[in-house]
């Protein structure tokens, strides 16, 4: 192969470590182009920004999650219209990254640039005149994108509803944007069944089982949660993701109360929601994977600014309801899901049809500027 058909069949993908929701979209679309002879390579945006600037941007951005109404203030009146400080933020971060991205493609030139991270998005628009022929995504599955992820020099956005579509075109009206299915990770289509996922955790075939987590960080009073829905008599999966401190927390518990079975940070996931009759989790990208598996989901309001949109959204989708405040009043919701879910029958298994859903759009997408091959 020569060096310029390399290029023609290179693809760049632009993630951010701020939890794993970027990391499993890019995940997706790089298994998506292998499978179609590209070569990828997956970066994460905070880290080209440098040790110093990414750091300090993680930091902020956990700062604001930490305080909810912070972060709903800085969400909705600066994110979504695209305020002063919302720009400045981004003129920042572009400051140290657009110099890596340029280096970046410089030494190693790519046909295709995917941005699942809003400031990845932004450096592309900066660099991509720079480099003829070269084609830049956005894939975004917020339900409603706000400014920063849309820039008029993008020659396609991904998004995965049309109320998606219209947000993107609040800010571009000419943009060129397609409708997807939400991805899900290949460990999810390859999941074992009910019973395989039982026996291999020692769950019992006719318990009564949730699936409990919120995210790679553990947002939310978990630990009680897990208390009270034990106490109900139902087995709790309960994972704490990367916090450290939850993950000790969900241990303790478990010593006193048997029904409660904690993991940290797992690969399990899979095998654990295959497992579960129901799934009760934070708003994002974990209610693709429990739907594509035909669970029902048990939503925390959780995280604030776009993943209070995003929980409106998959109450629409079905086969969703929201979860009280308080863990005793989360527990009785939990027992009224599971008694519904009893009375419809086993779950429809949706990973074929979901599958090939996302590989035909990957396709389309792809055949529209010439690189389906």
């Amino acid at each position: 192969m020569s060096a310029a058909d390399t290029t023609d069949r290179s693809a760049l993908l632009l993630s951010g470590s701020l939890g794993m929701g970027h990391d499993v979209m890019a995940q997706a679309c790089e298994v998506s182009l292998s499978r179609r002879g590209w070569q990828t390579e997956l970066l994460d945006s905070l880290r080209l920004m440098g040790a110093t600037a990414g750091d300090l941007g993680e930091k902020v951005f956990r700062g604001l999650m930490r305080t909810p109404g912070l972060y709903d203030a800085f969400h909705f009146e600066q994110l979504r219209p695209g305020g002063r400080l919302a720009r400045y933020a981004e003129r920042s971060s572009s400051r140290y990254l657009v110099p890596a991205l340029r280096e970046q493609l410089d030494d190693r030139p790519a046909a295709l640039l995917i941005s699942v991270f809003a400031t990845g998005a932004a450096a592309a628009s900066r660099v991509k005149a720079e480099h003829p022929g070269l084609v830049t995504w956005v894939f975004c599955t917020d339900v409603c994108p706000h400014r920063l992820w849309v820039h008029a020099d993008t020659d396609l956005f991904l998004v995965t509803s049309e109320a998606a579509r219209r947000y993107v075109r609040r800010y571009e009206p000419r943009a060129e944007v397609e409708v997807v299915p939400a991805p899900v990770r290949p460990q999810f289509y390859n999941a074992p069944d009910r019973t395989a996922a039982r026996a291999s955790l020692g769950v019992d075939p006719a318990a009564a089982c949730v699936l409990l987590m919120s995210g790679s960080w553990g947002i939310g009073p978990l630990v009680q949660a897990a208390e009270a829905i034990a106490d109900a008599g139902v087995q709790v999966l309960a994972v704490a993701g990367r916090n450290e401190q939850l993950a000790g927390d969900l241990r303790v518990a478990s010593r006193r109360r048997r029904r409660i079975v904690p993991f940290g940070f797992t690969d399990q996931v899979p095998t654990l929601m295959s497992a579960a009759d129901l799934v009760i989790t934070s708003s994002g990208d974990t209610c693709s994977e429990a739907r594509v598996l035909g669970r029902d989901l048990l939503l925390l309001d959780v995280i604030a600014g776009h993943g209070r949109e995003n929980l409106q959204h998959e109450l629409e989708r079905g086969h969703a309801d929201i979860a009280p405040n308080g863990p005793g009043a989360l527990a009785d919701a939990a027992l009224a899901c599971l008694d519904r879910i009893a009375a419809a029958g086993p779950p429809e298994d949706l990973r074929a049809i979901t599958g090939q859903r996302w590989e035909a759009a990957i396709d389309s997408a792809l055949a529209r500027f010439g690189l389906l091959r």
